[in-house]
């Protein structure tokens, strides 16, 4: 069965995509996603949540193209791009934010922007883009992606260049992993903005109850399967209920965090 998520043109669609590696015995092979189906419209907000061990992040790795599917197709404006490399798919719109940052020794979050953007950005419009993410920019500019910077300035620096780039599709994985809620509190007001200005899609995985709560529409995925989606309004109260009333099901334990 086919998900819609409804609002305006479809941009991207899975269809039935499964994705399975293999055990210790080359016979046997371990199912992480089974038959995935969903659309998803220009200019939305989708976040996508479930257990730890779901299949969460495998997904987004397949929508980037870091992970190919051992079945189904991705489709991208109607284009088939299953087959696709991370780079050509970076080409045509699909930008993806790793979990852990990348860090570059000796590559300023100047030209870091830059290289992100594809295209020669001037000193000022780097600039804007760090004040954007609630970073001093005279204090950022200059400095190399390395050790030095902590967690949360990495994740704000890299949301800086997929706002750079301007992509039809921004893919986040877990975003909030590894901040401090300073950090977090100011990721949320980014996230917001960025969809108040729809600048493109934006898809995040995620257990945070305010990124969720922030979303048009939720996907929950659970044992490599799509079990729910709806609009925050449907699906959010079942899931706080579910995890206040500690089910012993691990998608609660694990939970929608406050």
């Amino acid at each position: 069965m086919i998900y819609d998520i409804q609002g305006g043109r479809k941009m991207l669609e899975l269809r039935n995509v499964s994705f399975r590696v293999a055990e210790n015995s080359k016979d046997k092979e371990k199912g992480i996603l089974e038959n995935v189906s969903f659309t998803l419209e220009d200019n939305r907000f989708v976040a996508i949540t479930g257990p730890n061990g779901g299949g969460k992040s495998t997904l987004a790795k397949i929508i980037a193209g870091i992970e190919k599917p051992t079945q189904g197709q991705i489709l991208l404006d109607g284009e088939d791009i299953t087959n696709w490399s991370i780079t050509e798919r970076a080409k045509h719109g699909i930008s993806y934010a790793f979990q852990q940052p990348v860090r570059f020794k000796g590559v300023t979050v100047f030209d870091l922007i830059n290289l992100a953007a594809g295209k020669e950005i001037s000193l000022s419009g780097a600039c804007q883009y760090l004040s954007e993410v609630g970073l001093c920019a005279k204090d950022y500019i200059n400095r190399e992606v390395n050790a030095s910077l902590s967690g949360g300035e990495m994740k704000r620096i890299e949301i800086a260049t997929v706002m750079a780039r301007g992509t039809k599709l921004s893919v986040f994985d877990e975003p909030e992993a590894g901040i401090d809620l300073w950090s977090f509190q100011n990721l949320i007001q980014v996230f917001e903005k960025m969809h108040k200005e729809k600048k493109g899609s934006i898809l995040i995985i995620s257990h945070q109850e305010r990124i969720l709560n922030t979303a048009d529409e939720i996907l929950v995925i659970a044992d490599g399967r799509l079990v729910k989606r709806g609009s925050k309004e449907d699906v959010l109260p079942a899931l706080l209920d579910a995890a206040q009333a500690d089910t012993g099901c691990e998608m609660w334990q694990k939970g929608v965090q406050r």
